[in-house]
């Protein structure tokens, strides 16, 4: 079991940056590989970046160079630099966390609004 807490949501203005953190808990070492989707209001939930044990990642089309990905293995946590921030961007942030032989985890999500 992996548990999955999420921090640094907020609102911030069209062009702003924010962080999001996601710190993992429990049996880390089944984690193969840690990301973060988003949902939107009324729109499905959506890949916005991953990284692996190893640190190879991978990003939507929407985020490529806006976002950044990285991990911080002694802390065990997982952040999402967000840059040149867009109202598109706006919606519910959730980590995830995929485990070796077990059904992925989820985190409870974090709010992130990007006004025009």
């Amino acid at each position: 079991q992996v548990q999955l807490v999420e921090s640094g949501g907020g609102l911030v203005q069209a062009g702003g940056s924010l962080r999001l953190s996601c710190k993992a808990s429990g049996n880390i070492f089944s984690i193969n590989y840690m990301g973060w989707y988003r949902q939107a209001p009324g729109k499905q939930r959506e890949l916005v970046a991953t990284i692996t044990r190893v640190g190879s990642t991978n990003y939507s089309d929407s985020v490529k160079g806006r976002f950044t990905i990285s991990r911080d293995n002694a802390k065990n946590t997982v952040y999402l630099q967000m840059n040149s921030l867009k109202p598109e961007d706006t919606a519910v942030y959730y980590c995830n966390a995929g485990l070796c032989g077990a059904k992925d985890s989820w985190g409870q999500g974090t709010q992130v609004t990007v006004s025009s």
